[in-house]
């Protein structure tokens, strides 16, 4: 049987979403291209166009404004979290350094111990 888990490089990963990206980018590009040939090469009077013109944008400006909304909104929340587990790491390491320290003067107190002991033996 194989082993399924796969480690991936950062860098492979953030190629991957950038790849991903453009296909996305790429799909909405096109497909406001073929909206607007469509209404342009649809039969249709001109006061017709400019108000199915004008509607087609307002739902686009709609939507867009909503996908920037999300958009930043998670981003937001994703910081908040990053911000979270760096103070938690900072705070575990803060411990870890003060336990370190407290050892390392346990140590030096015992060696300063043990030669008062051996200066009064003399």
């Amino acid at each position: 049987m194989k082993n399924s888990n796969y480690e991936y490089d950062p860098m492979q990963v953030e190629q991957m979403g950038n790849g991903a990206r453009q296909v996305l980018t790429g799909i909405i590009v096109g497909g406001i291209i073929g909206a607007t040939a469509m209404l342009f090469l649809a039969p249709r009077s001109g006061d017709e166009m400019r108000s199915e013109v004008l509607d087609k944008a307002s739902d686009l400006r709609d939507r867009t404004a909503e996908a920037v909304k999300d958009t930043v909104s998670q981003a937001v929340s994703k910081a908040g979290h990053l911000r979270g587990d760096v103070k938690g790491k900072a705070r575990d390491m803060k411990h870890l350094g003060q336990d370190m320290l407290v050892e390392k003067l346990d140590r030096a107190m015992e060696a300063v111990e043990a030669a008062k002991k051996a200066i009064q033996d003399l």
